[in-house]
Formats: C-alpha cells, sequence, structure tokens
C-alpha cells in the first residue's frame, strides 16, 4: 500500500482546521512586520487577517477549516507559517526505539512518519495538540535544544555584531 493510502487510512477523520490562535499569532507576525503608518491604517495581509478573525469571534468559532479560506487571509497566513519552525523535533526520537509518541516532541509515530507529507494546516494542529500536552521533553528537560532549534544560525566567520577597526583582520 503507497504512503498516501496509509496516511489516509490514519487521518480519515482528521478535518484539517486553523485554530484562532494560529490567527492571532499570524496577526501579530504582519503588525510587527508592516506596522500601521499612522495607526489606524491596515496593511493588506493583516486586513484579510483580521477580516477572518472578526468573522471567528463574531460565531463564537475557535477553528476555521482551511477549505474556503479567503485567499488574501491564506496567502498572509502561510507567509506567517513559514516564518515559524518547520519541526517540533528536538533530535530525540524514541519512536525509532518503539515508542508510540516521541518522548522528545511528543508526536506520534505516524505523525513522525508522516510530517513530510502533512498540510501546513495539520502540523499546526499537531503543534497547538503538542503544546496544550507540555508533556514532551521539548518543553521541559530538554527546552534549551528547542530553543537552540528555533533561534537563528550564528556562523562563526558571521559575527553578530560588525567588526570595528581594531578587530579589522
Amino acid at each position: 500500500m503507497a504512503d498516501y493510502d496509509r496516511r489516509s487510512l490514519l487521518f480519515p477523520l482528521f478535518m484539517a482546521a486553523i485554530h484562532i490562535t494560529d490567527i492571532e499569532a499570524a496577526i501579530n507576525h504582519w503588525r510587527e512586520k508592516t506596522p500601521s503608518p499612522d495607526g489606524v491604517t491596515l496593511g493588506p495581509e493583516l486586513r484579510a487577517l483580521a477580516e477572518v478573525y472578526a468573522l471567528m469571534i463574531f460565531h463564537h468559532e475557535d477553528e476555521v477549516d482551511e477549505v474556503g479560506f479567503p485567499p488574501k487571509a491564506w496567502a498572509a497566513w502561510m507567509a506567517w507559517y513559514e516564518s515559524t519552525p518547520d519541526t517540533p523535533c528536538i533530535a530525540i526520537c524514541s519512536t525509532s526505539q518503539g515508542d508510540d509518541e516521541c518522548k522528545g516532541c511528543g508526536r506520534s509515530f505516524d505523525e513522525v512518519q508522516f510530517w513530510p507529507a502533512m498540510t501546513p494546516v495539520e502540523k499546526r494542529a499537531t503543534w497547538r495538540r503538542i503544546t496544550m500536552e507540555d508533556s514532551a521533553w521539548r518543553f521541559n528537560r530538554y527546552a534549551e535544544r528547542a530553543r537552540e532549534a528555533e533561534a537563528p544560525p550564528q556562523w562563526p566567520d558571521d559575527p553578530a555584531e560588525p567588526l570595528g577597526p581594531d578587530d579589522t583582520p
């Protein structure tokens, strides 16, 4: 059986939905990235996400289906998604040792195996679940590994601060 067929059998009832906290995070991302020039005007990405957020609040919904998501809001959400860490992995995978759930990141065996094939919305739903459970080592024992994995890389030949006149080679 092909991987895709097996995956559809494993996640048959899973509805890919975006949680309101992800909409809020995307809004905050765009507020920081493109602040309002006058304190009132919203940029197009922020306006598109704000419309989705307002409808969710009005209808008392905490999730919105990705199907039918407005195209401009989807593009803004995807741009935010691309700025988030790709995987919760902290390089301590206990599923390779037979565990049904990874002690390091909290994902199930199937989530680890099919992660590359999962959609961004499915990945965010997994991130939300493991964050809410707060039991994986990435949230306690090895939290520093998670912080290191999420920090931008610092290369030895690319100093954080520019070289001063005394530091020229």
